[in-house]
């Protein structure tokens, strides 16, 4: 472990110090819809997993299919069989068909590895339910180059005990070197396992099976309502979390822009939101302002 934490430092530093001039830039645009997420969490999983990183969460913005973006979330009436039904597996298995991630594999020579590397012949992906009523689940690309590029996810993962010991027998079966994802974790950090007088040494299971293990959150697209404002924040290794707020497209009827509020190294809090939308000019005025004195045929700006 700590030699690979070794690896993955090292390859850090140098994509540091290559792509410095560009980091912490507003280089993340908001993905319009799940295509789109998909596009850039394969792309930032692939940058990870070069730079030793194994153990990944990804955090979706879950949208069904046809859906945007912007506007109003999903209610999602039918709870979550119905957010993983239309949101949460489509996605994933999309996913697992666009990433690629082939580990070294000794028993591989160099050429036929590369070619392997370089085969975009989508991988064959099943799933396989945990708890239905949990609406959660195990999804597996078999990769075409061969198994040292197989992928697995565990999608909608949450803090009964069940699922510490699923993902402890997936890492037995994934190895030291293949990636694992966690889709959407239902929790946030170690804190989320209070005592549970059920299962007293959860909080402890959970720091050896997770947390000492990694799952850094490799991609990410969080929607919140910020001072009644849409918000979104977008993170996409490595780069930073990039903050943006919807606003009203003065050229376009119904249609909402987003607006490039900062950058964070950390995932931004609330209040650090409220604060950049407090500053800039666009947002001086609430939302409801900005409709009425559109109505009244007044500039909002």
């Amino acid at each position: 472990a700590q030699e690979r934490q070794a690896i993955t430092e090292k390859a850090r530093k140098e994509r540091e110090e290559k792509g410095s001039t560009r980091q912490n830039k507003n280089i993340l645009p908001v993905p319009d819809d799940g295509p789109s997420q998909i596009q850039q969490a394969a792309a930032a999983i692939e940058r990870a997993f070069a730079d030793g990183i194994v153990r990944q969460t990804v955090r979706f913005a879950l949208l069904e299919e046809g859906e945007a973006m912007s506007g109003e979330e999903n209610a999602w009436p039918g709870g979550m069989k119905q957010i993983y039904r239309e949101a949460g597996r489509p996605l994933t298995e999309a996913l697992l068909r666009e990433v690629s991630a082939y580990s070294k594999d000794s028993s591989v020579d160099n050429e036929e590895q590369q070619a392997s590397q370089q085969s975009r012949t989508a991988p064959k992906v099943t799933t396989e339910d945990i708890w239905d009523f949990d609406g959660s689940a195990i999804s597996s690309a078999k990769a075409a180059g061969g198994s040292h590029g197989d992928v697995k996810a565990v999608v909608f993962p949450n803090i009964d005990m069940k699922y510490l010991k699923d993902i402890e027998s997936i890492v037995q079966d994934v190895g030291p070197d293949r990636l694992l994802l966690l889709i959407n974790p239902f929790w946030k950090n170690i804190e989320s396992w209070g005592f549970n007088i059920l299962a007293p040494n959860g909080k402890k299971r959970a720091q050896e099976v997770i947390f000492d293990n990694g799952y850094d959150v490799t991609y990410a697209v969080l929607r919140f309502s910020v001072r009644g404002e849409d918000c979104v924040v977008v993170k996409a290794y490595p780069y930073d979390w990039q903050m943006y707020a919807y606003r009203e497209d003065p050229s376009w009827f119904n249609q909402e822009t987003p607006v490039w509020l900062g950058a964070s190294e950390e995932e931004p809090k609330s209040a650090q939101i409220s604060e950049l939308l407090n500053s800039r000019p666009e947002f001086k005025m609430s939302k409801n302002m900005r409709q009425m004195q559109r109505m009244m045929g007044n500039d909002d700006q």
